[in-house]
């Protein structure tokens, strides 16, 4: 009985397999990364990763020009980047840290389990697709707010504290131009909102709207309700 062909596509795929595996005896445990390092550049080659902890920012170059760069999507601990590996293919995106960042590579072994991380990608990309959405849409420090929680700083958000705690947590941030940039908004506008929502450094609350409330009140009904006042 004649066997049915071989699939080229999966021996290929199976021999790009092989290839990583022994790449991938070559590569570092993990990598560190200081904020704003780049981890690679789009049309460079490279394995999968995982975030142990920071927060990477993904960008694609802007326009054509290699030099301006346009933020995709943010990478949070846990997640999986360089996506492409698992394709076989050149990264499309570039990869920088928003803050100090740790990578560590994921080894893909088989063809079935390169599949099932692939799996993991889709569930992926749609969380941090609804993220994104999220941080460019509705009120300034309501993108701000959702912004600091990725961040790791929810706990923080409308508390009083003292002036070197409110030091402390503005240290871990990332620049002010950056932290614009993810909420797609001006500096000055999220200077104020984050005057808003973290401590100030005078240890005063100052005019904090509490985080429930960018929950629990949609913008229309706050804004009525803060007219009513006036």
């Amino acid at each position: 009985m004649r066997l049915p062909p071989a699939d080229p596509v999966r021996r290929d795929l199976s021999l790009s397999v092989q290839e990583m595996s022994l790449s991938f005896q070559h590569v570092p445990s993990v990598r560190v990364l200081a904020r704003a390092d780049t981890a690679w550049s789009p049309g460079d080659r490279g394995l999968l990763w995982r975030v142990s902890y920071g927060v990477l920012r993904l960008d694609r170059p802007a326009h054509g020009d290699a030099d301006v760069r346009s933020l995709v999507q943010l990478a949070l601990p846990g997640d999986l980047v360089g996506l492409e590996a698992l394709c076989v293919q050149p990264y499309r995106l570039g990869a920088s840290a928003l803050t100090p960042a740790q990578l560590e590579p994921v080894e893909t072994g088989s063809v079935e389990e390169r599949e099932s991380w692939l799996q993991a990608a889709v569930m992926q990309l749609q969380r941090r697709s609804l993220d994104m959405t999220a941080l460019r849409s509705g009120p300034v420090p309501q993108r701000a707010a959702q912004l600091l929680r990725l961040l790791g700083h929810e706990n923080h958000l409308g508390l009083l504290g003292s002036t070197a705690q409110a030091d402390a947590i503005r240290a871990t941030l990332p620049r002010l131009r950056e932290l614009a940039e993810v909420v797609d908004a001006k500096p000055e506008t999220v200077c104020r909102a984050l005057a808003r929502l973290l401590p100030s450094r005078g240890g005063q609350r100052g005019p904090v709207a509490a985080l429930a409330r960018w929950h629990a009140i949609p913008p229309l009904a706050s804004a009525l309700s803060e007219r009513r006042r006036s």
